[in-house]
């Protein structure tokens, strides 16, 4: 019997990346910050690094601790959290009780130390996930992806060993995916995913040109477009269709561990609703993997 051909994926009528602005104030920060102003980073460094004391201050103060004006505080808290203002922005930080993670990061300490701090940030990554998440999106990506005739998943870099283990868990629920860390075979295989094609990519800083690439040709394909990346504002967010933002504070100016966990926790978490969406598929489709795996078993 031929195999029935699923409907185009039908276009969202409002072409924006789906970017809710969920979870703690100091995860919001830390995905906006590559974006934030001059200004807007001087007052969102402060605010990481010692949260718990802009409870205390006054509008006054902190823009005094940033060099800034009251204005600017007024608006990093409205244009950039959006937030109703600088007291919004206090009741928040007071109602956070997870320690910020990026504190005395820059301090060199003992081996011990650094271990403490490295799985601290890892720890405080996943801690902050299902805050980060919103779930009407990850409901839409789940819909979108098993009625995708094709999905391609890109990355490369850091990115490369989570789009490879995404492509393999997809494959492993019956859905139809390939992963190429070839720049060049992942453009190509982009341009051609078509109406009823899916392309979901990863990355982490949502600059890296050749995922971009991807994601430019998936689009002009009329394919939909999906994202896992730690930073709000990108041009990576700006090709999304819907993009989950997660990340976890970086240790030493490098692209940590701590973010490419988070990245696989939210793998993780779509390979789930995915099985919850039809248990009978993905009964049917593990059983298939575990017919072709048993072979390569002792």
């Amino acid at each position: 019997m031929a195999r029935p051909v699923p409907p185009p994926v039908a276009p969202d009528t409002d072409a924006r990346p789906a970017l809710a602005l969920v979870g703690t104030v100091t995860a919001r920060i830390r995905a906006l910050r590559p974006s934030l102003s001059p200004t807007g980073a001087r007052i969102g460094d402060a605010v990481l690094a010692a949260p718990a004391e802009i409870v205390g201050l006054t509008v006054s103060e902190l823009a005094d601790r940033t060099d800034t004006s009251v204005g600017s505080v007024v608006r990093f808290c409205q244009d950039n959290l959006g937030l109703k203002g600088f007291h919004d922005l206090k009741l928040r930080l007071a109602a956070e009780t997870t320690p910020s993670a990026d504190a005395g990061v820059q301090a060199p300490g003992t081996p011990t130390d650094t271990v403490r701090a490295v799985l601290a940030a890892a720890t405080a990554g996943l801690e902050q996930l299902p805050g980060s998440l919103d779930y009407a999106v990850l409901a839409e990506i789940v819909r979108l992806l098993r009625r995708a005739e094709r999905v391609l998943v890109a990355g490369v870099g850091t990115s490369a060993p989570i789009a490879a283990d995404a492509g393999y868990r997809l494959r492993m629920l019956g859905v139809r995916t390939e992963v190429l860390t070839d720049p060049h075979q992942q453009h190509l295989a982009a341009r051609t995913l078509g109406p009823r094609g899916c392309c979901l990519a990863i990355s982490h800083t949502g600059q890296t040109q050749e995922t971009l690439t991807a994601l430019r040709a998936a689009t002009e394909s009329g394919a939909v477009t999906i994202g896992v990346t730690s930073y709000l504002r990108s041009p990576f967010t700006e090709l999304c269709r819907h993009a989950v933002v997660a990340g976890a504070p970086e240790r030493h100016g490098l692209e940590a561990t701590a973010s490419r966990l988070v990245h696989l926790a939210v793998v993780d978490i779509l390979v789930a609703l995915l099985a919850d969406d039809d248990p009978t598929a993905a009964s049917t489709a593990q059983q298939l993997y575990t017919d072709a795996i048993t072979a390569h078993r002792v």
